[in-house]
């Protein structure tokens, strides 16, 4: 969805800036949201980290001095009204577009008229693109040499990380500011201006509001003010004037809290490291929240299900080597169950893993081996371990001095099987915990019967690094 505007829908066109009112001002007949758009920036409610005293957008605005910038930051938080304000409060055109249904002509357009206008008059224009990450790089590249000449001052909005989504050259040119969620308190101050405002708001209806009422949306509302005033709006409709709004008339408005979560975006990837650094810092009602957030997020559910796969092996690994074989039987039961049952089996696998012992060994140990392995992409097997089904490979000495361990003493014999250069090479060092101390037991022993009763290697792997 566009994030259009805080409170309501941005035209697009030439907009005079001398006047905050004029540039702000809603029709009579647009949604609350759009009435109660936040005109001046002392109406402007949150993002304190940057409109306080001394704050960067608050200088930029003493000074009258915009910039071009990119306003990140969730639907609701105010990155278009803020840009609006900006312009106001600076006395520049301000010119909207959006990216989504708007294309690079306009964009030339836009800027035709800039370059016309600050020539005649030396009026400046700021150029508000919505949803900036819409555009390609070859559309953005088409900002640059006129955000460097000074045509323009671009103000870009995205609901999504700049670092992935926006050109280079463009950040360079335009830093970027974020704008949060607004904290409950926020918006519940927003809701309670909008129940009192005769001209803008629902103030003419003198309708009341039971305590915690407002509180509850205010919550429920995630950050977006306007979704909260959009609520506010529909329960206003579901009582007569100077009626009362209670829990119940708000839930029935709410409908239903979707959650905030993109499946594709920076929220997805947020949300499942949260869940992979729960389960790898043994905290299952920390692993169990973030499961359930994704899931209601609408999250594939076999996509957690690989992940937790990847969990077992990358962070338990041999400390407890059932962990694989649950994180498996979890994505077959799911398969089998899908939803809701096949949750359940999420669940306890996400269980299991945040309480089995952790140990990253394994995957480390691979690691190691693989970067030997493409250092010496060439090195021979050893003859004595080498196939030999014909008498030609058996002359040249392949299989020649192989030893079949069952048939020695103990089980054990002394043989190496790493290439000539990597004899002594060690990958896998077992962990102190879990499963992996037995692991450790045996190779030592093992160690141990190949030279003879000398120390093993598996002594050193019980006391070497650190277990994660």
């Amino acid at each position: 969805m566009s994030d259009l505007d805080l409170f309501g829908e941005s035209s697009t066109g030439d907009q005079s800036g001398s006047q905050a009112g004029d540039l702000l001002a809603p029709e009579a007949s647009a949604p609350l949201a759009a009435r109660m758009r936040p005109r001046t920036l002392d109406e402007f409610r949150g993002q304190e980290q940057l409109l306080g005293e001394g704050k960067a957008l608050r200088v930029m605005l003493e000074k009258k001095a915009p910039a071009s910038m990119i306003l990140w930051g969730p639907p609701g938080s105010g990155k278009t009204t803020l840009a609006r304000i900006i312009a106001a409060e600076c006395d520049v055109t301000f010119v909207a577009f959006s990216a989504v249904t708007e294309g690079i002509a306009r964009v030339r357009e836009i800027i035709a008229e800039a370059d016309t206008r600050k020539k005649a008059t030396g009026r400046r224009t700021i150029l508000f693109c919505d949803e900036i990450h819409r555009f390609n790089k070859a559309q953005q590249d088409a900002f640059l040499p006129h955000v460097e000449a000074g045509t323009v001052i671009l103000v870009g909005a995205t609901t999504e990380n700049p670092s992935f989504e926006i050109v280079r050259p463009l950040l360079s040119r335009a830093p970027v500011y974020v704008l949060e969620p607004l904290a409950p308190e926020a918006v519940r101050s927003i809701l309670e201006a909008a129940l009192q405002d005769v001209p803008r708001g629902l103030g003419s209806r003198e309708l009341g509001a039971d305590e915690g009422a407002l509180s509850f949306l205010a919550e429920a509302a995630d950050g977006d003010a306007r979704r909260a005033l959009g609520v506010l709006e529909a329960a206003a409709s579901l009582v007569e004037a100077g009626g009362t709004l209670d829990r119940a008339v708000l839930v029935e408005a709410l409908q239903h809290r979707f959650a905030a979560y993109d499946k594709s975006g920076e929220e997805h990837y947020n949300l499942i490291s949260a869940l992979h650094k729960a389960i790898r810092g043994s905290d299952p009602d920390g692993a169990l929240y973030w499961l359930a957030r994704m899931l209601d997020g609408g999250e594939d559910p076999l996509y957690i299900a690989r992940r937790l796969v990847r969990m077992a092996s990358e962070d338990i690994g041999l400390s407890d080597p059932d962990a694989l074989g649950v994180a498996v039987s979890a994505r077959d039961a799911y398969h089998f169950l899908g939803s809701p049952e096949g949750e359940l089996a999420l669940a306890q696998a996400v269980l299991y893993l945040a309480t089995a012992p952790k140990s990253n060994r394994a995957y480390t140990a691979w690691k190691r081996a693989r970067q030997a392995a493409r250092e010496t992409p060439a090195a021979p097997v050893p003859l004595h371990i080498r196939n030999a089904p014909t008498d030609l490979m058996k002359e040249l000495g392949y299989s020649a001095g192989y030893r079949y361990d069952p048939d020695e003493e103990d089980g054990v014999a002394d043989q190496r099987y790493l290439p000539e250069g990597l004899e002594e090479a060690r990958f896998y060092e077992p962990g102190r915990y879990g499963f992996e101390r037995t692991v450790a037991e045996r190779l030592r022993w093992w160690a141990e019967r190949r030279r003879g009763g000398g120390e093993g290697r598996g002594e050193e792997g019980r006391t070497s690094g650190d277990d994660t």
